[in-house]
């Protein structure tokens, strides 16, 4: 059966204005991932990671090159063109979580459903179902400033894979946890990653991830110096 390429990314460069000059924050970056590939954008704080992953998102767009994420062109797309492709294939975890503080954990996995237009009775269904992927069937009603870090992690983790989406997008999703949550999370988005074949790309410099890590790309400057396939899962 024929491997999916998820990510197609070719010759990008990406620049931001300083001033009367400009920042090259990515260097003709080349990168492939095909479908259900487990895999951190690694390396220290202004290594590009983060811009790079945000250009995979459509969150922002390359100076030059070209970007292909599940079959759409990312190159000369309207916000309001990349923001429906994020909606209908994409989810994404983010360090500080980003949970709606007036939102119950149900009400929070519920949303991405809601704004695809997912009929009540299937979003009970599929909300309930991700939020006991995550060990939360117990705190459903519950809101953000009564839960633990690891919990919030959590209740952002099932709303990203509530809909189950081809491509999920992690920037630095245990960076404000300990280990033992850090490990917990990884655990679980492991077997998710196994049990409905979506794809992971994780921007980290957290050494509690590598891990679990199935393929490490390393960036430094800008540029990708090492790309490294990762025969064996150490920390499962």
């Amino acid at each position: 059966m024929e491997t999916k390429n998820v990510i197609n990314i070719k010759n990008l460069v990406k620049r931001f204005p300083v001033g009367k000059d400009y920042f090259t924050a990515l260097q003709n970056v080349n990168l492939k991932l095909t479908e259900g590939e487990f895999i951190g954008l690694v390396g220290p704080s202004g290594s590009g990671k983060t811009t790079l992953l945000n250009i995979i998102g459509g969150l922002d767009s390359a100076t030059e090159g070209s970007v292909s994420v599940l079959g759409n062109s990312m190159d000369n797309t309207s916000h309001n063109e990349r923001a429906i492709i994020r909606r209908k294939y994409m989810g994404f975890i983010f360090q500080s979580y980003n949970l709606l503080p007036v939102y119950s954990v149900f009400e929070n996995v519920e949303l991405p459903l809601i704004l695809n237009n997912i009929e009540k009775s299937e979003r009970e269904k599929k909300v309930s179902q991700a939020i006991e992927w995550v060990g939360l069937s117990d705190k459903k009603n519950s809101k953000s400033a009564d839960m633990s870090g690891g919990e919030c992690q959590r209740t952002a983790i099932a709303r990203a894979i509530v809909h189950e989406p081809a491509l999920l997008l992690a920037d630095e999703p245990t960076a404000n946890l300990d280990a033992k949550n850090s490990h917990n999370i990884m655990k679980i988005l492991s077997k998710l990653n196994s049990e409905i074949s979506t794809s992971f790309v994780f921007a980290t410099h957290d050494e509690k991830i590598m891990g679990y890590l199935r393929r490490i790309i390393h960036l430094e400057d800008g540029k990708i110096i090492n790309d490294e396939k990762i025969s064996k899962l150490e920390s499962l």
